[in-house]
């Protein structure tokens, strides 16, 4: 998939706000925004203004630091709400309605008449303003195709320059966030942004795949960090597009700065990096099992379709237990000056097997045993 097809919206600073922990302060957001402006995200996201005093403050705050990213604030769509949005520095507008049986019924109980009716007032007012606007449906997976397309045909018609696929409660499949943008895009020239949360585990799927059927704007936040579980990550989504395309996701994205945005945000959110999250958890780069060792050794690509050093980190390699292997084994004695002839080697391999079946063996303890092994 080519780069320039896609552009990402990160929303640590919008959706962000919205995880349990979540609560930055002023110096919070400037530090996080200028982050993401050196690691080379498009658009920066944040709180609508009419979410507290506060939040009108550090909008304007962050819009007026100059940054290469576009900055962005999403509001209901209201004229109460766009007027204020305008008057605060920012580069473009997300507005968003529910469209879902769901929320038509049980929160704001308009039709898709009157939803269309609202879109235009709203979207000329900020047109007017010289803004970039996005119109996005809420819960777009729960509402009628029909519904949507409607709404979508009708906000296009009326200029914006980008609309929204949000899948809200995180019940979207891959298949399905594909076959939809498909759909839409026979009925819309503008871009189309897809927001993603990861209830189900698919977020990082369903942004890979709604891309694949035409789709040019992913939300997502540092960690995944949102309501409930969280949208995509930034981390996870990059990763994937890195896998399509390693050199052109190098030359668009300062990856080397990803560990620092997720130990950044963790320690702000008072979390702990997940062991196994995308490239920066723990073990992301950690072999253990013999067979994979020997690979890794010859060709790291063998067992890996990251390459650590692009992201400014290391591989890690565990020998010192019973499912080693003799290469592993072989690798380290070369490491400490050893020569072991291939009979020695298996031999010794054996030992360690045996030693660690008592439990995982320290990289001293597995030194000393090589060690000895030579002098005796």
């Amino acid at each position: 998939m080519p780069v320039e097809r896609f552009a990402i919206i990160d929303s640590t600073l919008r959706e962000g706000e919205q995880f349990s922990n979540a609560h930055f302060t002023t110096e919070q957001k400037i530090q996080i925004a200028k982050a993401l402006d050196a690691f080379g995200v498009e658009y920066i996201e944040l709180t609508s203004p009419v979410a507290s005093p506060q939040s009108l403050e550090d909008l304007r705050i962050v819009a007026g630091l100059d940054l290469r990213a576009k900055i962005l604030t999403h509001v209901r769509c209201h004229m109460d709400d766009a007027s204020v949005a305008v008057q605060t520095g920012v580069d473009g507008i997300d507005i968003l309605f529910g469209t879902s049986s769901y929320l038509r019924e049980f929160s704001h109980g308009k039709s898709v008449d009157e939803i269309i009716a609202e879109a235009r007032n709203v979207i000329t007012f900020i047109k007017d303003h010289g803004k970039e606007v996005r119109f996005s449906s809420e819960d777009s997976f729960r509402s009628t195709e029909g519904d949507l397309l409607r709404v979508y045909k009708a906000v296009d018609a009326m200029g914006v320059n980008r609309v929204g696929v949000a899948d809200t409660v995180g019940i979207a499949t891959p298949r399905q966030c594909y076959a939809l943008v498909v759909e839409l895009r026979h009925h819309v020239s503008c871009d189309i942004e897809f927001h993603g949360h990861n209830d189900a585990g698919c977020a990082v799927a369903n942004s890979y795949s709604i891309l694949e059927g035409g789709a040019t704007h992913i939300d997502t936040s540092i960690l995944g960090i949102g309501e409930r579980n969280g949208i995509t990550p930034l981390g996870g989504f990059v990763a994937r597009m890195y896998a399509d395309d390693p050199a052109a996701i190098k030359k668009k994205y300062d990856l080397r700065m990803l560990k620092d945005l997720d130990e950044m945000v963790a320690s702000m959110v008072n979390i702990e990096i997940p062991y196994n999250n995308f490239v920066t958890g723990k073990y992301a780069f950690h072999h253990k099992a013999g067979m994979h060792t020997k690979a890794i050794y010859i060709n790291p690509n063998s067992y890996e379709i990251l390459d650590p050093a692009d992201f400014g980190l290391e591989r890690t390699m565990n020998i010192a237990h019973r499912l080693t292997g003799h290469n592993a084994v072989g690798k380290r004695a070369e490491q400490l000056g050893l020569t072991l002839g291939m009979a020695e080697l298996r031999e010794i391999t054996k030992k360690i097997k045996a030693m660690a079946d008592s439990g995982p063996l320290s990289m001293d303890q597995l030194d000393s045993v090589l060690r000895e092994w030579v002098v005796g």
